[in-house]
C-alpha cells in the first residue's frame, strides 16, 4: 500500500463514520512516519489498513467502515486496497503511553480525515506481541533497514502492562537476535 492509497481509505472511512479522528493501528500505520519509498517491501506488502476511531466504544463506526470499504467490497474490487474496521483494543500489546506518542500527518489528500498513526516502535511492539510470522518479518525488515532502534524497542517492551509478562519475555527473546545489550547494531 502507498500513502496515497491509505489517504483514500482514510477519506472514505471519515465520510462513512462521520468522524475525523481516524486511527491506523495495523502495519500500514508505518506510512504515517515513513514514505513508502523509504520502507522495505515487507513493510508495505499488505493491501489492508486496520482503521479504528478514538471515540468508538461500541465499535459501531468500525463496523460501518468494514461493511462499506472492507474486504471484498466494491471499494476493494475497484482500488485493490481495503479497510478493516477494528476497535482500538485490537492492538492488544501496546506499551503504556502509546496515545501520547501518536503520529499525525499533514497530507492534504486525506482531508477531511485527521489521521493518527502508532509511533513506529509502539507499532513494532504490538506486532512482536502478536508474534505472527508476518508480524515478525515486518519488524525484522524495519530493524534491518535501520528504521527502528533496538534500544527503543527494549524500552517500549518494558512498558507493556504487567499482565503481559510472558509476551515481554518472548519479545526480549526476539530482540536478542540483535547484537549487544542495548545496541542498535544489527548482526
Amino acid at each position: 500500500m502507498k500513502r496515497q492509497e491509505l489517504a483514500h481509505i482514510l477519506r472514505a472511512a471519515c465520510d462513512i463514520a462521520g468522524d475525523r479522528d481516524v486511527l491506523v493501528i495495523g502495519s500500514q500505520s508505518i506510512l504515517g512516519t515513513f514514505d513508502e519509498d523509504d520502507l522495505p517491501a515487507a513493510a508495505t506488502a499488505s493491501i489492508e489498513a486496520d482503521i479504528a476511531f478514538l471515540d468508538d466504544p461500541e465499535r459501531i463506526k468500525a463496523d460501518d467502515v468494514e461493511g462499506a470499504i472492507g474486504e471484498m467490497s466494491s471499494f476493494h474490487r475497484s482500488y485493490g486496497v481495503y479497510a478493516e474496521g477494528v476497535h482500538v483494543s485490537t492492538a492488544e500489546y501496546l506499551p503504556r503511553g502509546w496515545r501520547d506518542r501518536l503520529i499525525s500527518w499533514q497530507l492534504r489528500s486525506s482531508e477531511p480525515a485527521d489521521p493518527h498513526f502508532l509511533e513506529p516502535h509502539d507499532l513494532a511492539i504490538s506486532k512482536l506481541g502478536a508474534a505472527r510470522e508476518k508480524d515478525l518479518d515486518f519488524v525484522d525488515a524495519l530493524i534491518e533497514a535501520r528504521l527502528l532502534h533496538v534500544t527503543t524497542l527494549r524500552e517500549r517492551c518494558a512498558l507493556l502492562p504487567d499482565e503481559h509478562t510472558l509476551v515481554r519475555g518472548r519479545i526480549d527473546g526476539f530482540l536478542k537476535r540483535y547484537t549487544g545489550s542495548g545496541s542498535d547494531t544489527v548482526h
